[in-house]
């Protein structure tokens, strides 16, 4: 197995904000930050040329369907939204966040980018929320608690993976 270097991970939810749109589409949005890199506007909204009202316009005009929610960092987005055909799947689309073009979530050996760590913990959160709601006007009042938080190493599969 080729493990490719990681850059060290801290991340940072800055902000949430629930976005209604037409046809009764409903999302909320984690601004997640990831703190401490190099390229700080890449990774940090307080660095992003991209703009939480510029982001959220080009939402309302892209008008994904459904409910759910959003991790919008810099440069990518993801779109969780409850499966319209089985509503116990959550489905999720990437997006560039400038512009909002598609982004491709597939990694090698047939493997699909499912979430970094903010993304999962808020995922874990969001779905328990979904499956204890009795109605989505429930659902959409809450939001994860998750902050965010550090990875403690991020070269550790690296490490494991010389000692083999």
């Amino acid at each position: 197995m080729e493990i490719k270097p990681c850059n060290p991970y801290n991340s940072v939810v800055v902000a949430k904000k629930l976005l209604r749109l037409a046809g009764g589409s409903a999302f909320k949005i984690y601004y997640v930050s990831l703190t401490g890199r190099a390229n700080p506007e890449k990774c940090d909204w307080a660095f992003s040329t991209v703009t939480a009202d510029k982001f959220e316009s080009a939402l309302v005009k892209f008008n994904p369907e459904g409910v759910g929610f959003i991790t919008a960092f810099p440069p990518i987005t993801k779109i969780f939204r409850f499966a319209p055909s089985g509503e116990t799947i959550l489905h999720v689309r990437g997006l560039q966040t400038e512009g909002l073009a598609p982004l491709d979530l597939n990694r090698p050996d047939g493997y699909l980018e499912f979430a970094c760590y903010a993304e999962a913990a808020i995922a874990a959160d969001e779905y328990r929320k979904w499956a204890e709601a009795k109605n989505v006007g429930e659902y959409l009042e809450y939001f994860s608690p998750f902050t965010g938080g550090p990875v403690a190493d991020h070269a550790k599969l690296s490490a494991y993976a010389a000692k083999l």
